[in-house]
């Protein structure tokens, strides 16, 4: 199984990839889409198109990218929703959606880890020597996140053809 974990961003978007097999994580690709000289259309596109190549390139089965968390500043928020909008509509696969907090409580095992710590424990998670950019290992820890919920997420019933809320287990959102 190969997941993309995405940390969007209207200036740094992270991306990173990695190959569960078992219950072993191994690091891919990762990187960070740097747009920041153009003008927010063109920031758009770019994120739209670098993510669609990294998926050419790599072929992820499934993806996971971080939820719209609040903003202070409106302006703010509406670029962070574009950058993610962009993202999520370069994706061809399946695609969950985490909470920051999730993320750190699956990867650094606290929900209020700090971002050294989330760089820290993905680097061990991943047997990883180099460093990470912050937005690279926020990516990589978002695919961790997956890899280490998927076993849990709700599972299509092989037996019928259509979804039944009957197939479906409730996540504790607290876990």
């Amino acid at each position: 199984m190969i997941i993309l974990g995405i940390d969007p961003g209207s200036r740094f978007t992270g991306y990173g990839i990695i190959r569960v097999k078992g219950n072993q994580s191994f690091h891919l690709h990762s990187g960070c889409i740097k747009v920041l000289q153009e003008a927010m259309a063109q920031r758009l596109q770019l994120i739209f198109q670098h993510l669609q190549e990294v998926i050419l390139q790599f072929q992820p089965q499934e993806a996971a990218i971080e939820q719209v968390f609040f903003h202070q500043n409106p302006n703010s928020a509406l670029k962070l929703g574009q950058a993610r909008g962009a993202a999520l509509a370069a994706l061809t696969m399946p695609v969950t959606e985490y909470s920051a907090r999730q993320i750190k409580q699956s990867v650094v095992g606290y929900g209020a880890a700090k971002k050294e710590q989330v760089q820290h424990m993905v680097k061990r998670l991943l047997n990883m020597t180099e460093d990470l950019q912050v937005d690279q290992a926020d990516a990589l820890a978002i695919a961790l996140c997956h890899a280490h919920s998927r076993l849990s997420l709700p599972k299509r019933d092989k037996s019928t053809k259509k979804n039944s809320w009957r197939n479906f287990r409730i996540l504790d959102p607290k876990s």
